[in-house]
């Protein structure tokens, strides 16, 4: 729809939708009102309102520092963690978890006036560039690359984010330190994010991704070996600068290979698998943990599935001209 539509209004709508799912959520007094209103009215408004949505409203008004640019949009997400964990906490004990609801969904609408305010920007593609299908991108190999780079990403990603604080609590960290370290993992991301940004526009989006599963090969082989409360620490702090880096580079990725006419769909695709394996990385840390009794199973396989991804990012290589893979 990004490709065809107004992104902006497409935005516009993601916002409106998943304000009022979250909103209503103050309402909830059966399971199944959280499944309708959190896991489906929610999530249909938060995953049209997405990075995806974004990353193509900013290349195409930046499309000369897309990498800065995205980063810096992005990073949004590591400041509202830093802050807005610690302010809700703080209003959650004051005034109950329903009236919170009701004030984020009341923060979704009153940004609604920030985004009629974003400039416009031409949906055609550059003078001279070549562009793939869907269908025509799936038939590279850099393709299934990134689909399964991505893929690994949110394995980790999810699975990181799902039970750092369950994992700190159950090995010494108080209640507070633990739930904290969320907010901490939001801090580093936000460095993180806008040093992938800058390396992307002078190195290519290669090379930011490969540092970061770099180090998450290092911090995953560590917390192997040494679970003490000042590791975990490290350890979150550490994944958390990794955390957002190749958000901001997806939309690189896909015009260096693929051409910018169906960045939307490209880019959504990729995404997509992204968010999929995120939801299997958060599963199966669960039911390791219920299986095992403890994390480390999971964090071997996510140190291997780390390594993995750090080989199938230098595959990549230089990316290939969309003209190249053009059929006569």
């Amino acid at each position: 729809m990004a490709d065809r539509l107004s992104p902006r209004a497409l935005l516009i709508g993601g916002m409106i939708v998943g304000g009022l799912g979250i909103g209503l959520m103050s309402l909830v007094i059966q399971p199944w009102h959280a499944w309708l209103l959190y896991g489906v009215v929610f999530a249909i408004g938060n995953g049209i309102a997405s990075l995806v949505i974004v990353g193509v409203i900013v290349m195409r008004i930046y499309p000369g520092r897309a990498g800065l640019a995205n980063a810096v949009a992005i990073s949004g997400m590591s400041v509202g963690q830093l802050i807005m964990i610690a302010v809700l906490a703080g209003l959650l004990a004051q005034i109950g978890w329903r009236s919170v609801f009701v004030w984020v969904g009341l923060a979704h609408l009153a940004l609604l006036p920030l985004l009629l305010a974003l400039p416009r920007a031409s949906s055609a593609p550059p003078p001279g560039t070549a562009s793939l299908s869907l269908g025509e991108a799936a038939r590279t190999p850099r393709f299934w690359l990134l689909l399964a780079i991505y893929a690994i990403c949110g394995l980790d990603d999810f699975f990181v984010t799902t039970h750092v604080a369950a994992f700190a609590q159950d090995r010494g960290l108080g209640i507070l330190a633990a739930g904290n370290l969320l907010a901490f993992m939001g801090l580093t991301g936000l460095a993180g994010v806008i040093a992938s940004g800058l390396a992307s526009d002078r190195l290519g989006p290669m090379w930011p991704t490969a540092a970061a599963f770099a180090a998450r090969v290092l911090v995953f082989g560590w917390i192997a070996v040494d679970q003490s409360p000042i590791s975990i620490v490290v350890f979150a702090l550490v994944f958390g600068a990794t955390f957002l880096v190749t958000a901001p580079l997806t939309v690189v990725f896909v015009r260096e290979s693929f051409g910018t006419r169906n960045l939307g769909a490209l880019t959504g695709l990729i995404t997509m698998v992204h968010q999929i394996f995120g939801g299997v990385g958060a599963y199966a840390g669960a039911a390791i943990f219920d299986a095992t009794g403890t994390y480390d199973a999971a964090f071997a396989l996510m140190l291997v599935s780390a390594v993995v991804a750090l080989g199938l990012t230098m595959m990549l290589g230089r990316p290939i001209s969309p003209a190249s893979h053009r059929s006569p």
